[in-house]
């Protein structure tokens, strides 16, 4: 008897649970996949039990009072549909943290902030047409220019208008004076000694040492030097100085060359001059390059010193050891020079020129 009424039981509980499962197989499906095998399982153990004659085959003996736990309810406490899927839970609030951008140092704020700024504005400059930049680049080159010039500016002891500085009638040639460097060009340094004008160093008057190209390989604005007056004009504000040591302005007759007033009238003209013209003259001073030779002209005139006939007898000798200050040499005119007042030497007589003319007597 009491296995009929187990087994009408079981017989019921399946017919329930096939319909609920026919009638929410899609909410089940979509809902909780986990739900579905349990309750699968639940039936399969249900259909089994009825193979044996008591429910202890199925789950062994009671160990309780006999009272049944609910260990499970499909009730829900929200009233909605039994076997709808439920809402996930709610998650925790989370403490609302302070942002990274918030937490940072407020100078590494400022410099990220300034970096942006300079990285839109560099972005910017790569866009801007060639003629907008074109003129921005110019701009910045003239400031760049004006900024240099500004630099070079030397500050003097005395302003150029002030009535005590030394007047040129009151110097002479000769005259040892301190002075500051003042400016450089590409054909000397102008150097303020302390009278109405500044005296210029012609770049031939700096070293003999070795060839000066420019004067800033020597010199620099507001340096202190110590010059001596070569030649002055009191009437055309003119003032030559020189920083050669004694012994070699005595050598070249640097000083008394300038006394001598000499008629320019009297002098060889540059349109008088021919190439191949056959000259004397005396070697004045001699460079890395050659030797300037005193013609009687105008101007000097330079002998390169690979046009010495003495050139290559040894190896690497400097062209001194070969050519010295006052030697007299025979050279011929290889090129004149109007425009820049220049004359250009050999010693080597040109191969065109005709050879001396020989007389035959026939006996």
């Amino acid at each position: 008897m009491a296995a009929s009424s187990l087994y009408s039981t079981a017989i019921a509980v399946s017919l329930v649970l096939l319909f609920i499962l026919q009638h929410d197989a899609c909410a089940f499906q979509s809902g909780s996949r986990i739900l579905n095998q349990r309750r699968y399982a639940a039936l399969v153990s249900i259909q089994s039990a009825t193979d044996g004659d008591t429910i202890d085959s199925m789950f062994g003996p009671r160990v309780d009072d006999g009272e049944d736990e609910v260990l499970y309810s499909d009730d829900d406490d929200s009233g909605s549909d039994w076997g709808a899927p439920s809402a996930p839970p709610a998650e925790p609030k989370k403490e609302k943290s302070m942002s990274r951008w918030g937490s940072l140092n407020p100078k590494i704020k400022a410099r990220i902030v300034k970096d942006a700024q300079e990285r839109a504005i560099r972005n910017k400059k790569k866009r801007e047409p060639a003629e907008a930049k074109k003129r921005r680049l110019y701009s910045q080159y003239r400031e760049m220019q004006r900024k240099s010039k500004f630099d070079t500016y030397v500050t003097r002891e005395k302003p150029t208008h002030d009535k005590s500085r030394t007047m040129l009638a009151d110097l002479n040639p000769g005259e040892t004076l301190p002075g500051r460097v003042i400016s450089l060009t590409n054909f000397g340094a102008y150097v303020d000694i302390g009278s109405e004008v500044d005296g210029l160093l012609h770049v031939s008057q700096i070293s003999r040492d070795e060839f000066v190209d420019h004067p800033r390989k020597f010199l620099s604005p507001g340096d202190d030097v110590e010059v001596r007056i070569v030649r002055l004009d009191p009437g055309a504000k003119k003032l030559q100085l020189t920083m050669l040591p004694e012994e070699v302005l005595n050598e070249e007759n640097v000083l008394n060359k300038h006394m001598i007033d000499e008629d320019e009238d009297d002098r060889i003209q540059l349109d008088e001059i021919e190439v191949d013209d056959e000259l004397w003259g005396e070697i004045r001073r001699v460079t890395d390059y050659g030797a300037y030779i005193e013609l009687g002209a105008v101007v000097r005139g330079f002998m390169h010193f690979m046009d010495h006939p003495l050139f290559g007898e040894v190896k690497g000798a400097h062209p001194n050891e070969f050519m010295r200050v006052g030697d007299r040499v025979r050279v011929w005119v290889l090129d004149v020079d109007a425009t820049q007042k220049r004359i250009k030497l050999t010693a080597n007589r040109p191969s065109g020129l005709p050879g001396p003319r020989r007389e035959v007597k026939w006996i």
